[in-house]
């Protein structure tokens, strides 16, 4: 290396030296307190210390301001002290302090840059103690916000956003406004954008943006949406001498009509000190006993009072004497009315944000009444799909044997009970559902086997009989299953999977529950007609339907059919149970609220046609939503209208909506 590089260097050497080496102890004390300076919240609340010391909600928010805008991370904990009331003020210098008290009463000061304590006190003399009152914490409160929604936590801006849906209000349109452009989360960048249109309709003073959120709104179904609209078209009545200027007035009304009853009208003449007060017979009876004088009333004796025009004369002397004040007459009450006008006003002052929202509340009442339809049929297509799984086993037992079983019902409580027995030996509740469709369909055909064998088949074309005979063993069943399980309801858990609803919005929705028994019913009906198309025992079961006389000269064996129909029947009642006691407590009367039902089911759709109990079970489930929607709270209402319209229905169509050929339709 060349000797000329040596003297450069050692120059170089050395100044690094002096850069990494510490300042000495002089330098770092200069140093320090400029950094201290430069991130300390100390000279940003001795800038307001006048403020603070004041404490004032009308003079208090430019030092809120000057906190919140600082940057300083340090000033959302001081807000939060201040609002907790922990903020000390060191009289001497104006320097602040977080303060807590131990049990011992001593005084912890601590920095409010460093966090670090700083001294303990025994009192504190010499010492302001911030304590702000509940309109300044609001502020505060507000301020905060504003750190929160821009807070690297989602769950903290949730929180944030949940307080501002709480207890929105002006203040909190700028914050809110600021944060969305940097909001990362779809889901509460969405909630803020909301948020904000609401706050801006109940806030904001320029008029254009308010409107322009309302019309932004317009179809919104959302209820936070309503309830904010709402108050800006709510009325008031009031009544004067001629319609005021200057008032959004949102309608003129006239005394007399539904709108304003005559007395309703006159009595707002009273409120408003226009008009003199009615006296009614109580009131006048009382102003008489008040007045009593030597034996009698504005000079008429106590004893003729009994007489109402005696009572008018009394009170009409009382007026004359000055006693008391005059009463109103009907050519009074005539003249009042007709001097004077009534009116009801918009409680928002500016007629057109009152248009507007009456614009967007119309347009959202529309789509309201769509989804409610919407929500209707939901709701029937369900009901119609447990009515169904219900009747399609009757209708196969009905249909293709003619037999009237008023035990079908108890074949759906066996399935229930079924479903809930495998509960009881197997905790997962998929698995025991899963397990316990083919389990209830096995005991319940087989039990439907044994009742045809040992009842159904002595009785064929006997169809009273049939029907006294089933209703004994529905009894029997009942009886018989109260003596096992007890008359308390059992429980059938659904899985987790099928708790809770599909939520379309905030007026359609559907439980999973009602639309996996919607899937089954599908599936039974799919699994129905591969088998009646398919199948050797469909094509049996069609046969003896259609003529059983032809059937057994073919080779088919009747009894050998409406044995295995009954038991398929009886079994799929089962399935029916399972489905049913997902929803519904299981008792020894389940299958009786089902059974009525599934009678209309069958004779509204057509006997023994699966298509025909599919329509069926359609038109009884949407007739009795309808009603029930009609009539709310009256259940009997309409249970009543049901069978009175299936009553109506049959004379036109007695054979229902598909008519079937052969047996059961009695050919």
């Amino acid at each position: 290396m060349p000797r000329r590089l040596f003297p450069a260097l050692a120059t170089l050497l050395i100044g690094l030296a002096v850069l990494l080496l510490p300042p000495p102890p002089a330098a770092r004390a200069q140093s320090a307190p400029e950094a201290t300076a430069e991130a300390s919240l100390q000279p940003v609340l001795q800038a307001q210390a006048e403020v603070f010391l004041e404490s004032s909600r009308r003079t208090i928010q430019p030092a809120i301001d000057a906190v919140a805008g600082s940057g300083l991370p340090q000033a959302p904990d001081f807000l939060v002290a201040w609002a907790e009331r922990e903020i000390w003020v060191r009289e001497a210098d104006m320097t602040f302090f977080r303060v807590t008290r131990d049990d011992d009463r001593i005084y912890h000061l601590y920095d409010l840059d460093t966090g670090a304590e700083v001294m303990t006190l025994d009192d504190d003399e010499g010492y302001e103690d911030l304590r702000p009152n509940s309109g300044i914490r609001a502020l505060i409160g507000a301020a905060l916000v504003r750190f929160q929604l821009e807070d690297p936590d989602p769950a903290i801006r949730a929180e944030a956003l949940d307080s501002i849906d709480r207890n929105g209000e002006a203040g909190h349109l700028a914050p809110l406004a600021a944060s969305i452009e940097g909001e990362t989360d779809p889901a509460l960048r969405a909630r803020k954008a909301q948020l904000l249109t609401l706050l801006t309709i109940r806030y904001a003073e320029d008029k254009d943006a308010r409107i322009a959120a309302i019309e932004s709104l317009a179809g919104n179904l959302d209820v936070a949406v309503r309830a904010t609209l709402n108050p800006l078209v709510a009325t008031t009545r009031a009544a004067a001498a001629t319609l005021p200027e200057g008032r959004n007035i949102a309608r003129q009304l006239r005394p007399g009509s539904d709108a304003l009853p005559r007395t309703e009208a006159y009595q707002l003449l009273v409120d408003a000190g226009l008009a003199p007060p009615l006296v009614s017979a109580g009131d006048l009876r009382a102003t008489l006993a008040q007045h009593i004088d030597a034996g009698a009333v504005g000079g008429v004796p106590l004893a003729d009072l009994a007489d109402p025009g005696a009572r008018d004369r009394a009170f009409d002397g009382l007026v004359a004497a000055g006693t008391v004040e005059p009463a109103a007459t009907e050519a009074d009450i005539d003249a009042a009315l007709a001097a004077h006008v009534f009116f009801e006003t918009y409680a928002e002052a500016d007629p057109d944000v009152t248009e507007a929202a009456n614009a967007a509340l119309n347009s959202i009442s529309r789509r309201v009444a769509l989804n409610q339809v919407l929500d209707l049929a939901l709701d029937a297509l369900s009901l119609g799909s447990i009515y169904f799984l219900a009747a399609i086993g009757l209708a196969i037992t009905f249909g293709v044997m003619g037999v009237i079983n008023m035990a079908h019902g108890e074949f759906i409580m066996m399935g229930a009970y079924t479903g809930y027995v495998l509960q009881q030996v197997i905790p997962d509740y998929t698995v025991s559902i899963l397990v316990a469709i083919p389990t209830a369909f096995a005991v319940t055909f087989a039990a439907g086997v044994a009742m045809e064998r040992l009842v159904i088949r002595w009785l064929y074309s006997r169809p009273l009989e049939t029907l006294l005979a089933t209703f004994g063993v529905s009894i029997a069943l009942q009886q018989l299953a109260k003596n096992i399980f007890g008359t308390q309801a059992r429980p059938l858990t659904s899985p987790d999977w099928l708790n809770g609803s599909w939520i379309l919005n905030d007026i359609v929705g559907i439980s999973y529950i009602r639309i996996a028994i919607f899937v089954l019913a599908l599936i039974f009906l799919g699994l129905f007609l591969f088998m009646m198309k398919k199948t050797r025992l469909g094509l049996e079961t069609r046969a003896v339907t259609q003529n059983p006389k032809m059937a057994a000269s073919m080779g088919i064996n009747p009894d050998r059919v409406n044995m295995l129909t009954f038991g398929l029947g009886s079994g799929i009642a089962g399935i029916a149970g399972v489905a049913i006691g997902l929803y519904a407590q299981v008792t020894s009367e389940i299958g009786q609220q089902y059974i009525v039902q599934s009678f209309m089911t069958v004779v509204v759709g057509g006997v023994g046609n699966i298509w025909g109990t599919l329509l069926g079970a359609g038109m009884i489930g949407a007739l009795q939503k309808g009603i029930e929607w009609v009539y709310p709270s009256n259940t009997l209402a309409a249970q009543t209208y049901m069978i009175v319209f299936i009553i109506i229905f049959i004379q036109f169509r007695p054979r229902g909506i598909i008519a079937l050929k052969g047996r059961a339709a009695g050919d």
